[in-house]
């Protein structure tokens, strides 16, 4: 289908089934797959592409130009580095203060939708035609950003790790002008989906290894946060999606029953469950709680497996679903009931507003559910809706081509940042393969492994450990992403990520895993960097006496 449109705007509209495609006065209407059509920057783009592809790496972000999804500030931050000092280079750190939901660890999350916007930074035309529009820049500026890209160095700490307060999990090394307009689109793409893959891993955690599946997409606020959380709820830990377009996109499993309103469309609950059955041999779970659970759900959904094996149909992925009552209860009562049937393999799957907290629970109470349908609690992470994290200035590249570092002075000491070019090495007990502590350190810092060495917090200074050489092991977590504006880093597929989640996770003792007061892991600064914030942190105060 094609028609004339007045428009030139290249636009994608987005509606899960169907793609408009706004390019040079031509409309093309685009069903079924996602494709891609949008020439990445430095792509030819003098005519309309006509070879459609899919591609692994494609995402929904792909389809859009995220240049100014940003706040105005940057904007304006940018044009007074142009105008005043825009050569120079500075290091810029993302990091959290506080684990979600009172924990004792995050995983972090995001990272391929943060290359993804990287690569495709440019500003169009329209961009720059609206910034103009709002008469805030002056034309030289304007100028600037027809050619802007990024030249920088990022490097991240990949998907999936787990995570504590205060460390980088991105450092962006890079001319101001290019580090100042990225911040916000880090953080909102690192901040959302390490939050949600933070509430996956605690929910996989409560379910005691009972599958996890993510049901939340009809309230998650709005699309992306649907597919991305998704994406990220995954990585945490869950075994699949019911999300199709997530599923599409990642590569993920899909998976899912059937409502209420498919048994009562039926005359009678039999008949639904009966055709059901004859639909999804192979995977036939089917809700019994649309009239009565005990009386009415469990007797017909046992009639139709006993049916099915009478006619000689292998059950295989067969059960039962909850979704109301005492869960607790009724699963206990089914159990039996399928059991007593000869149906000791059926599955009871469980949903209704769940969370890790109501699964711990349930699990506690002996609950006979062995599979989890969370929704609305996982996808919006409701009792814990942000995660928190920050983007601040570490240090400016002098004219000898020296970092210098910079801090963050605060009233709350939590608060005040750490200084210098950084990294992140990773302490494991070399017996039990368990995190020790994560150490914060200047990035040309090195250290020998059969040494003792010495940790102490970095606020309660008091505090110190020695761990003894030879009984740990060093892991150095950020790795370069780009360098010079080239990206040198291939993310992996996202179950992949999730494997490598899982083993992370393993890395973390109990302790740190529980839902309430659980055991912080220290992140503490190496010697040197400790001395530089503390020279620097001296310096101000002096400073300020003068004044």
């Amino acid at each position: 289908m094609k028609r004339k449109i007045s428009s030139v705007r290249k636009t994608f509209l987005f509606d899960f089934s169907v793609f408009l495609l706004y390019y040079k006065e031509t409309i093309v209407l685009l069903k079924g797959t996602l494709m891609k059509a949008f020439p990445a920057p430095g792509d030819n783009q003098t005519g309309f592409r006509k070879e459609f592809y899919c591609t692994k790496e494609f995402t929904i972000m792909s389809t859009m130009n995220l240049t100014l999804m940003t706040d105005l500030y940057e904007l304006t931050m940018m044009q007074g580095y142009f105008k005043t000092h825009s050569d120079e280079k500075v290091i810029f750190d993302v990091f959290y203060r506080k684990n979600p939901c009172d924990g004792g660890y995050a995983i972090a999350a995001g990272l391929d939708q943060v290359i993804d916007y990287i690569k495709r930074l440019h500003f169009s035309e329209e961009d720059i035609a609206y910034l103009r529009s709002l008469k805030l820049f002056d034309e030289d500026f304007l100028a600037y950003l027809k050619d802007f890209r990024f030249h920088g160095d990022i490097y991240a700490i990949p998907e999936g790790t787990v995570v504590f307060p205060r460390e980088p999990l991105v450092k962006v090394i890079a001319p101001i002008m290019e580090a100042q307009l990225i911040e916000t689109a880090l953080l909102t793409i690192i901040n959302h989906q390490s939050l949600i893959a933070t509430k996956a891993a605690r929910v996989v955690y409560a379910a005691k290894g009972d599958a996890i599946m993510e049901f939340g997409l009809r309230r998650a606020q709005g699309p992306d946060a649907g597919i991305y959380g998704a994406r990220a709820a995954v990585i945490g830990g869950c075994v699949g999606t019911s999300n199709v377009l997530t599923g599409q996109l990642f590569s993920v499993p899909v998976m899912g029953t059937h409502a209420h309103s498919w048994i009562m469309s039926f005359p009678d609950e039999y008949t639904a469950f009966k055709t059901y059955a004859k639909l999804y041999p192979d995977s036939c779970t089917l809700l019994v709680d649309t009239y009565d659970t005990l009386r009415s759900g469990v007797p017909n959904a046992i009639r139709v497996f006993n049916e099915m094996r009478e006619a000689g149909i292998e059950l295989k992925n067969y059960g039962i679903r909850l979704d109301s009552g005492d869960l607790a209860y009724m699963s206990k009562k089914a159990r039996k009931m399928l059991d007593d049937a000869g149906h000791p393999d059926a599955v009871i799957a469980a949903s209704s507003d769940l969370d890790e907290h109501l699964i711990y629970s349930l699990k506690n109470q002996g609950a006979a559910i062995t599979s989890w349908g969370v929704g609305t609690n996982l996808i919006t992470s409701r009792d814990c809706p942000a995660f928190g994290g920050v983007y601040k200035l570490a240090a400016i590249q002098n004219e000898k081509g020296e970092f210098i570092p910079k801090i963050k002075l605060s009233e709350n000491t939590e608060k005040i940042t750490n200084p210098g070019n950084k990294t992140v090495y990773r302490i494991y007990d070399k017996a039990t393969g368990k995190i020790r502590a994560d150490l914060i350190c200047l990035a040309d810092e090195t250290f020998d492994e059969q040494k003792d060495m010495i940790i102490f917090d970095p606020l309660e200074t008091w505090k110190k450990t020695k761990i003894k050489g030879g009984s740990y092991t060093l892991r150095e977590l950020l790795v370069p992403i780009f360098q010079e504006g080239a990206c040198v880093y291939t993310s992996p597929a996202v179950m992949d990520i999730r494997d490598y989640c899982t083993k992370e996770k393993d890395t973390i003792w109990d302790e740190t895993k529980r839902f309430y007061n659980p055991h912080q892991v220290y992140v503490d600064l190496s010697d040197k960097l400790f001395q530089i914030k503390s020279q620097l942190l001296e310096q101000m105060s002096m400073d300020a006496l003068k004044s």
